[in-house]
């Protein structure tokens, strides 16, 4: 039976990995494709910019909205998928206030897929293989960024700055014809909201993450060029951050590490944050590119770790949901940090918006781990 078994799931995986790239590609080529296709419109960056800023609080608006409702209706997740790219599909016909209410549902209809993919994954391997696959879906996720910005630049160079909208949607809709083919998550009816509840310190650090990375690849460019170095090497820089990440996380599930998975997910977060921290002092393009690639190393770690949190943590019914949820917690560190990472720019620099970005992120974990240990004397 094993062995007629095992093809199943191989196929069942497979199946899964081109969900999980259909619907993730256009999420990673979103905020690129956004500016050019603004830059295209209006001859300028700034409405490219603005229109990003509504994709993303899309994004937040419907992970915590729609991904609390993961397993409540079977059909949601394809349903969004769907919508999704059809709102894609319209945006390089539409302008003004039409665009900007277009990109809000492209982020938003899709938004619960993250969480959604990943519960899923989990439900396909056993308990012993979990943390595995999840090290495997970071590295998955870490290839689709990397290689999003290169494809949404070629498709807009070379075709027409609406093609990467267009590409995304047709990803969006395979992921959504794909996912009749994977087994159907069982129907959720026991109540979430308090299980969701206890679970907020763990959303944090997804916050912490998300502040730091924003500091990071907003204020990169503008570090370089206040060393002299030519900021067009911020995007083969960000690349390399994306591939460490991957490699990190292929290193973080081989073997089992020693301490409980939220420490881990703290340890490793204080890590990448002093190594981002340390990019402001090392000298030239080589020193920035050393603290990158260690800060990419922890990255991945912690990821991976703060979902195996969520699965301790959490009863199996609210994992989607937790994972949706934790994704808008992720959303809201990036827009809020780089909300001040702008104006820390404008006023001191871009060292000084990077050490902002360092800071408000150790804060940010502080209060986690003081809240997680009174949680866990509560129970």
């Amino acid at each position: 039976m094993a062995a007629l078994h095992r093809p199943a799931v191989t196929r069942q995986l497979w199946l899964w990995g081109l969900v999980a790239v259909g619907s993730r590609l256009p999420v990673a080529m979103a905020p690129i494709s956004l500016v050019f296709l603004g830059r295209a419109g209006t001859g300028g960056f700034s409405f490219g910019a603005i229109a990003t800023a509504v994709y993303v609080i899309g994004e937040i608006v419907g992970a915590s909205v729609l991904g609390a409702r993961l397993g409540r209706s079977r059909r949601q997740l394809p349903a969004g998928l769907v919508v999704g790219a059809l709102a894609f599909a319209a945006t390089p016909f539409a302008d003004g206030v039409v665009l900007l209410a277009l990109v809000f549902l492209a982020g938003a209809a899709p938004a619960a897929a993250p969480g959604g993919t990943r519960a899923m994954l989990t439900s396909l391997v056993r308990e012993e293989k979990v943390a595995r696959a999840l090290s495997a879906e970071a590295v998955l996720s870490q290839i689709v960024w990397a290689a999003a910005p290169a494809l949404a630049a070629a498709l807009s160079f070379l075709i027409h700055p609406g093609a990467p909208m267009l590409v995304a949607a047709a990803f969006l809709l395979v992921a959504a014809v794909t996912l009749g083919w994977l087994p159907e998550p069982e129907r959720v009816t026991a109540p979430i909201s308090r299980s969701l509840l206890a679970a907020w310190p763990i959303f944090l650090t997804s916050s912490a993450s998300n502040a730091l990375f924003a500091a990071t690849e907003l204020m990169l460019p503008a570090l370089l060029e206040e060393r002299g170095i030519a900021y067009g090497w911020s995007g083969p820089m960000l690349t390399w951050f994306a591939l460490a990440c991957a490699a990190g996380a292929l290193i973080y599930g081989l073997r089992t590490w020693p301490g409980s998975v939220r420490l881990h997910s703290l340890v490793l977060l204080v890590g990448m944050a002093l190594c981002i921290g340390i990019t402001v002092f090392l000298p030239g393009l080589p020193g920035i590119t050393v603290g990158l690639l260690f800060a990419g190393l922890f990255q991945a770690g912690a990821m991976v770790s703060r979902s195996l949190s969520l699965r301790e943590r959490l009863p199996t019914h609210a994992h989607a949901a937790a994972y949706s949820v934790m994704y808008a917690f992720a959303g809201i560190g990036y827009g809020g940090s780089a909300s001040i990472s702008a104006v820390a720019l404008e006023l001191s620099g871009a060292s000084t918006a990077i050490l902002i970005g360092v800071v408000i992120t150790l804060v940010i974990i502080g209060v986690s781990a003081s809240a997680e240990r009174s949680v866990v004397k509560a129970t």
